[in-house]
């Protein structure tokens, strides 16, 4: 999700990304630069790839500042009793929320839900980030999950490795991950950065497509559903248009994008429900501040459900990441669908 290489305070101008996008990466070493394509869309890609809320910088400084007066007027007691806060703090940010994924049992209340989708069930896993400490066991107790809850279909919302060295152990991890209606996934910015090839190639050993710009048309309880994935924005080419091509009007649309800011164009389209993850949550939240940080477009829809115009998006925290987390534990998600 998150990379340093450029870091800009959280503005508050609103944007959208372009239904169709190439956007531009600096390349690593020893790799041959891409061909730089021009942006096709409404407006252009945003520059800046990590936003820092200003909000948590305050904080910072008004405690160092507390502490600090503390210190001087009741002396070194309370300065420890401070830094045992502090480090207990840090302990469950560090090794206690990370390591404890919860599930979360989402209702979607959909008014234009064809009467014979009512009720279908549909798992959410996105953001394992393979390679990070807690992430494969976080991955299998969402696999578990799955098993047990049994929903009709399975999907994965993107970044499944950080790490290249962790891509052999998808198919492993994922063997038991089924569902009536198939499980399908689409690529996240980290996946693309890794290796898309190979993770594809493993994700065809566990009998999991990847959709990269196309659809599937699922019939469940004489109703189709139309899902729909596109590759990820960050870094690949994603093109809502050919995802969309061959679905039919007033088709009920399932999208699938690892990164929610894509959720305007998604709506403006006709899409009916998008799942996304990417942003983590922020990692780091805290009542009225928000995330401390928060990612190239994932900055507009952070986490949970949203409204955007007749479109219901929801963004996962998702089950991995770096391992610091505080108010923001990673989750593994069931849906139930509902007409309203």
């Amino acid at each position: 999700m998150l990379t340093t290489s450029k870091i800009a305070f959280v503005a508050t101008q609103e944007y959208h990304v372009p239904i169709e996008a190439h956007p531009q990466r600096e390349p690593r070493a020893g790799v041959r630069p891409r061909k730089r394509r021009p942006l096709r869309g409404r407006q252009s890609i945003e520059e800046a790839e990590l936003y820092v809320n200003r909000g948590w910088l305050g904080l910072g400084a008004a405690a160092a500042v507390v502490g600090l007066a503390g210190l001087g007027m009741f002396g070194w007691p309370v300065a420890a009793a401070g830094g045992a806060l502090s480090a207990a703090t840090l302990g469950h940010m560090a090794f206690g929320e990370p390591s404890r994924p919860i599930l979360e049992r989402v209702t979607l209340h959909l008014p234009d839900l064809p009467p014979q989708l009512e009720g279908l069930r549909i798992g959410q896993l996105s953001d394992s980030h393979l390679g990070f400490r807690y992430s494969e066991a976080n991955l299998a107790w969402g696999v578990a999950q799955m098993q047990r809850e049994r929903p009709d279909l399975v999907v994965i919302t993107g970044d499944l490795v950080t790490h290249h060295w962790a891509i052999p152990d998808v198919p492993r991890l994922l063997r038991g991950l089924q569902a009536p209606l198939g499980v399908y996934a689409v690529p996240g910015n980290h996946d693309h950065w890794e290796g898309l090839a190979d993770l594809r190639g493993a994700l065809t050993l566990a009998n999991i497509p990847l959709l990269l710009n196309e659809h599937r048309r699922l019939s469940w309880n004489g109703g189709d559903l139309w899902l729909a994935g596109i590759d990820d924005v960050w870094d690949g080419r994603p093109s809502l248009r050919r995802a969309l091509r061959g679905v039919p009007a007033g088709g009920f649309t399932l999208l699938l994008s690892h990164a929610p800011d894509i959720a305007d164009s998604a709506a403006h389209l006709g899409v009916n429900v998008q799942l996304s993850g990417h942003t983590h949550g922020g990692h780091l939240r805290l009542p009225l501040l928000g995330p401390f940080t928060l990612p190239r477009y994932g900055k507009r829809y952070v986490i949970g459900t949203y409204q955007v115009g007749a479109m219901t998006l929801y963004v996962s925290r998702g089950l991995g990441g770096a391992p610091l987390r505080l108010l923001c534990p990673p989750e593994a998600t069931i849906f139930t669908l509902r007409r309203s």
